[in-house]
């Protein structure tokens, strides 16, 4: 029962660094849900699981969690430090407060697939996220979860945002 749960519907993570400060600390235990996406598609914001074709110095695969911003068919670029999806300023980014040094491959317009994600880390500065070439797009079959809960630190216990 054990193993039909955590390979088909959630499983306990915990997450390593500062790319998505302040909503997630280096160190956070987290529930990685892995059922909602094979019913519904990504939103913009959700924090997703993918990997990368990176590994780690023990050869396995290494994981990234980051958030959503760009959803398939829309174009994205960031100029100035500010993120602009189909040619609008993201208004509502709440997540990302400081702006961007470096736009990265995002310096010209990305046009994504009917497939393919943006991903930012919170932490905008200190992220390797879809600007970066070792990370890229990230397409909907290699998301492996959304990021739902928090379970430790306990202070922090509760949903993410």
């Amino acid at each position: 029962m054990a193993g039909l749960i955590t390979n088909y519907v959630a499983f306990q993570s915990t997450g390593e660094g500062i790319s998505m400060q302040p909503v997630l600390e280096n160190n956070d235990s987290i529930i990685i849900d892995k059922f909602s996406y094979k019913i519904d598609s990504p939103k913009r914001y959700d924090i997703v699981v993918f990997p990368i074709e990176d590994t780690d110095a023990d050869g396995k695969k290494r994981y990234f969690i980051k958030r959503i911003i760009g959803l398939p068919g829309e174009t994205v670029y960031i100029d100035d430090g500010r993120v602009y999806i189909n040619g609008s300023l993201l208004k509502s980014e709440k997540y990302g407060k400081e702006l961007m040094k470096e736009a990265g491959t995002a310096s010209e317009p990305q046009t994504l697939a009917s497939d393919e994600y943006f991903v930012l880390g919170d932490n905008r500065n200190m992220s390797t996220d879809s600007r970066s070439e070792t990370v890229g797009l990230v397409r909907k079959e290699d998301i492996t979860g959304k990021a739902v809960f928090r379970i430790w630190p306990f202070k922090k216990f509760g949903g993410l945002n």
